[in-house]
């Protein structure tokens, strides 16, 4: 695979940070080496001391004088070591990528942690997209996303989507506007990649069927990562819905020759995620080992699974005939279709709220965010079955006073 004709000319300009990599030197120097080359600040001044964080069984993190010291200092720009040794063994367990033993120039599997997935997305996007690039996606997109592209310059074109995810068929006809040896000439414009979200699409909540991920990308294999004899996936993962939202911690996973390039994208910009939150998700991932954190991701879907079904309760009691929906397979939410009225902002943006009732119109999560839709999002992760019936009562009303 050659990944420079992929990469942009701003990446490719990307060089070591002088003062980054002798970070990386001092992390794995012996303590008899004298440093005077980092503008590291002396943990002996910082105010914080010590630490100790209670999980939900009971037993603690602990971070002593000298934990807190590492965990309040500059670290490696592609994560604590220990951090990336554990999420390499976890993606190995759930996907094998045959990418894994790989020669590094022809697309190794590596790793680099970053600040929550949209981070590593945003610099994937600019590693990748030059102004007229043609890209592929599937509506409705995540807006964080469409908000991340938009001001690339690209053309964002739509592969049409159903109730299981992206047709194949759709992404044939796109593809088939192209020769394969068009690929090798900048000229016809090729596009550049496909985004997708295969499992838990925000905001719809679809899911690929194993058949469509076998059409997408041969041979079968349930993720597309452990299917990448190639070295063309790059997977962004995210603690954000499983662990926090706010300890922001993410990882991307992908060929390390393009790994590389957002590493140092991160040497200039954030240096690296926080110390602080990587070395507590990593304790804590350690002492549960994957065996636990796997435990933790089905005590976290059988949350999740109760509250889609009080949504759906909700759903089936107030909005039968007002409006359509497919239940999510996946995700914390519910794409629904008001019957009746063709553009559903006004109703959603300013008479619900007038209700006391917040939900996300379906305009935002499409290319052309000004063209009208009768879909909008609703969330099951936080509001109580008793308040999903309310909001939909409300909203059952409008509807009806609207129409």
């Amino acid at each position: 695979m050659n990944y420079a004709r992929f990469i942009t000319a701003a990446s490719a300009s990307r060089r070591p940070s002088p003062i980054r990599v002798l970070t990386e030197i001092l992390s794995r120097a012996p303590k008899s080496v004298i440093s005077l080359a980092t503008g590291s600040p002396n943990p002996n001044m910082f105010p914080f001391k010590t630490a100790v964080i209670t999980i939900k069984n009971g037993k603690t993190i602990q971070f002593d004088e000298e934990t807190m010291k590492r965990a309040l200092q500059y670290s490696q720009s592609a994560g604590i070591p220990e951090l990336l040794s554990w999420l390499k063994q976890l993606q190995v367990k759930l996907h094998n990528p045959p990418t894994l033993h790989y020669p590094p120039s022809q697309g190794q599997m590596d790793i680099c942690v970053t600040t929550g997935s949209q981070e590593g997305l945003c610099k994937v996007f600019e590693m990748l997209i030059n102004r007229g690039d043609n890209i592929l996606l599937n509506e409705p997109v995540y807006s964080g996303t469409l908000e991340a592209l938009h001001p690339l310059g690209c053309n964002m074109i739509n592969v049409s989507s159903d109730e299981y995810g992206m047709i194949p068929d759709a992404l044939k006809e796109i593809l088939s506007r192209w020769k394969p040896e068009d690929s090798k000439d900048p000229e016809k414009n090729t596009p550049k990649f496909l985004y997708t979200v295969p499992n838990g699409n925000n905001p719809a909540g679809t899911s690929l069927t194993s058949d469509r991920k076998k059409e997408i990308y041969e041979p079968w294999a349930p993720t597309f990562l452990s299917m990448d004899t190639d070295g063309r996936v790059i997977r962004a993962d995210s603690f954000s819905k499983v662990l926090s939202s706010g300890l922001r911690i993410g990882f991307i996973t992908g060929p390390k020759p393009l790994i590389e390039r957002v590493v140092l994208h991160t040497q200039v910009s954030t240096l690296h995620p926080s110390t602080f939150t990587q070395l507590m998700v990593s304790q804590l991932l350690h002492q549960w080992g994957e065996e636990g954190f796997l435990a933790h991701i089905e005590r976290v879907i059988d949350y999740y699974r109760k509250q889609k079904d009080a949504l759906l309760a909700a759903a089936d009691k107030w909005l039968s005939g007002l409006a359509e929906w497919h239940a999510p397979t996946a995700g914390m939410f519910v794409w629904i279709k008001i019957k009746g009225i063709s553009d559903v902002k006004q109703l959603i943006e300013e008479k619900a709220i007038k209700k006391e009732i917040l939900m996300v119109p379906g305009n935002a999560f499409y290319i052309d965010s000004s063209a009208p839709s009768p879909y909008f999002r609703a969330s099951f992760s936080l509001a109580s079955p008793e308040q999903m019936d309310i909001a939909f009562q409300r909203l059952a009303q409008l509807i009806k006073e609207s129409i």
